[in-house]
């Protein structure tokens, strides 16, 4: 039979606590050094405020207490600009939404160069949106917005490049106009269409009027022309019921011409019985 001494069978449930705090502790500080990210994702790791760099995809190691990181997120970020009032160059306020897309591209620059770049960005975005389409005309705003959204992204990626973010897209969403402007736009419109109208029958008329001038040349060097279009009208007029023509005697045989379109009517007026 094996007997302890009492003075270690008191130490070793006391052993036992000591040995059992211990490893729950070392669990405790593995499990808040190993740190993971995903794919998309970098940490920005300090240690005792100094920069070690960026860490990741994947598992990495640091120092509890002692390290510190920012997870930064590398994918397009969208940033819907709230709604802008803007004054054109032209003196007409519009109200102007937009949508920036964004990457970071540098995690480390985005973490030690600015604050807060989200913010920055989208606050940087409407300063950009006033200072650019406040130089454009109303015109320029309503029909090159493509010119704009190009000029717009240039401009946005060149201010945060430093930051170390890259700027892929400005879409200018909605422009709304007041009320009165639009009305003046509407009847603009309309007397646009009404001075095309009136370019288009002018152009008929001035097409029509060298037409007929030819026609009246080519007569004037062909009486003979000239006398069968004027028989030709007798014609069309002999078509038409009760109706009494009286034409010069210029035109000779009458009778001939008279009898020829009355025989025209009668046969018109049998073949309508």
């Amino acid at each position: 039979m094996l007997i302890w001494p009492i003075e270690q069978v008191g130490l070793l449930p006391l052993q036992a606590i000591t040995i059992f705090f211990l490893v729950i502790v070392a669990i405790i500080i593995l499990a808040s050094s190993i740190k993971m990210v995903y794919e998309y994702e970098r940490a920005v790791i300090f240690r005792l405020g100094r920069l070690l760099g960026a860490k990741g995809p994947g598992l990495f190691f640091r120092i509890p207490i002692v390290d510190r990181f920012v997870k930064v997120d590398l994918r397009v970020v969208t940033i819907d600009v709230p709604k802008q009032r803007i004054v054109t160059k032209d003196n007409v306020t519009v109200d102007v939404d937009a949508v920036i897309y964004y990457r970071v591209f540098d995690p480390v620059k985005a973490v030690t160069a600015v604050e807060n770049y989200i913010y920055a960005t989208s606050l940087l975005g409407q300063t950009v949106l006033r200072d650019i389409l406040g130089q454009s005309e109303l015109d320029e705003l309503l029909a090159k917005r493509e010119e704009l959204n190009r000029k717009l992204t240039q401009t946005l990626d060149i201010l945060t490049d430093p930051w170390g973010i890259k700027v892929t897209a400005v879409s200018i969403k909605d422009v709304s106009l007041p009320e009165s402007m639009l009305r003046a736009m509407a009847k603009q419109a309309e007397a646009e269409r009404e001075r095309r109208s009136r370019i288009i029958v002018a152009e008929g008329e001035y097409q029509a009027s060298k037409i007929m001038a030819e026609a009246a040349k080519a007569y004037q060097e062909q009486p003979v022309a000239l006398r069968l279009r004027e028989l030709q009208t007798l014609l069309d007029i002999a078509r038409e019921r009760n109706l009494i023509i009286i034409a010069p005697q210029s035109l000779g045989e009458m009778g001939t011409i008279i009898g020829l379109a009355s025989s025209i009517k009668e046969r018109e007026r049998g073949k309508g019985e």
